[in-house]
């Protein structure tokens, strides 16, 4: 089962950086129009200095270090997850969420800032422009959610006890 987050996480790492390097390469200089794909989609580089959606982009600027190694705190948790998990779908959402995790921080020790170049638009509203790493995270957490909701029972403690035994009075309890 480990295997398939490994795989999903190479793959994720693999697609993120290629498709970054071509944004580096095929939409300079940032911030421009860029290219319209859609009446809803352009491809538009930009650099997140921020967290999440350019949050903090100003004061995350200069701690490019702390960001990296909160968020390498948050890749060996999920690896630690990934490593007890048995459940093929939780493997796979994992091995995208870790993928996509260590594209960005490719990204923050490289250069700094994180590539961004996907830019969803309607009308004169835009959403944060994001890449694929961010792609990879959001299926990564949809495909956790839909494994809660096709194993529900799978984390639950209550679940793991033996019928016969949950079923019985605890001694001295009158019944």
């Amino acid at each position: 089962m480990r295997r398939c987050g490994i795989v999903a996480a190479l793959v994720a790492v693999v697609v993120d950086q290629v498709t970054k390097a071509w944004a580096l390469e095929a939409l300079w200089p940032p911030y421009s129009d860029g290219v319209t794909l859609l009446p809803v989609l352009n491809l538009r580089l930009g650099f997140n200095t921020g967290v999440t959606f350019g949050i903090f982009a100003e004061s995350a600027a200069g701690a490019v270090w702390l960001l990296v190694l909160v968020k390498l705190g948050v890749v060996a948790f999920l690896v630690h997850w990934l490593r007890r998990s048995t459940m093929r779908l939780e493997c796979a959402a994992l091995g995208l969420i870790i993928g996509g995790a260590l594209g960005n921080i490719a990204d923050r020790l490289r250069i700094g800032a994180v590539v961004d170049f996907i830019d969803a638009h309607y009308g004169g509203w835009h959403w944060p422009t994001f890449n694929m790493a961010d792609c990879w995270i959001v299926v990564g957490v949809a495909l956790l959610m839909l494994q809660m909701v096709l194993e529900p029972e799978a984390g639950d403690p209550e679940s793991e006890r033996d019928p016969a035994v949950a079923s019985e009075a605890p001694k001295g309890t009158p019944s």
